[in-house]
């Protein structure tokens, strides 16, 4: 047993992400099968999903900052809050312009967060459960990438933004599974 694993405050804070997790990978899979029901085009359901995962992020990323401050700093974490607030509004506003503008919106923040994500996973890795969470930032960032290259292509549609968060939640789920041993202090 490792001397990280067996800290109660590292037990304590792996057993809240590791609940948080879970309940991230069933929103990401649930969003996205909604999601994939209104991707041609933006009307409103779609426009409050799109505004409804950025701010999802929020509320994940608060959770995870009040639960890791006892184990690291969770500045990373305020960060991406930010980021996300700023996406809400940035992706509400760009609905309005069409579907190419709300996915440069979204890549943008796909490529933050998933710096953010991948960094944050590094900084955890003595914790368990991180090399999902470090893989995911990786992929965020590419997704991202990809989201801003292809916005302008004809017929451009907000599929791949709903098929983005299934990957993100498989993800979560795998590392929540994974911090089970270090929520046992085990």
């Amino acid at each position: 047993m490792s001397a990280i694993a067996a800290s109660p405050g590292v037990s304590g804070t792996a057993s809240v992400l590791r609940r948080l997790y879970f309940v991230r990978f069933v929103f990401a899979v649930a969003w996205a099968l909604v999601m994939f029901t209104t991707a041609s085009h933006l009307g409103p359901v779609a426009v409050a999903l799109l505004v409804l995962y950025p701010l999802f992020d929020v509320a994940a990323a608060v959770v995870d900052a009040c639960a890791t401050r006892a184990t690291g700093s969770p500045a990373l974490l305020y960060v991406n809050v930010a980021v996300s607030l700023i996406t809400a509004v940035g992706v509400a506003v760009a609905c309005a312009s069409g579907i190419p503008a709300v996915l440069r919106v979204w890549g943008a923040w796909a490529v933050v967060a998933g710096l953010v994500q991948l960094i944050v996973g590094v900084t955890r890795r003595k914790m368990g459960g991180q090399w999902p969470m470090i893989i995911s930032g990786g992929v965020s960032v590419l997704a991202g990438a990809s989201f801003v290259a292809g916005a302008s292509a004809a017929g451009a549609t907000l599929t791949n933004v709903a098929g983005y968060a299934i990957p993100g939640g498989v993800f979560f789920l795998i590392s929540a599974l994974r911090l089970g041993r270090a929520a046992k202090g085990d």
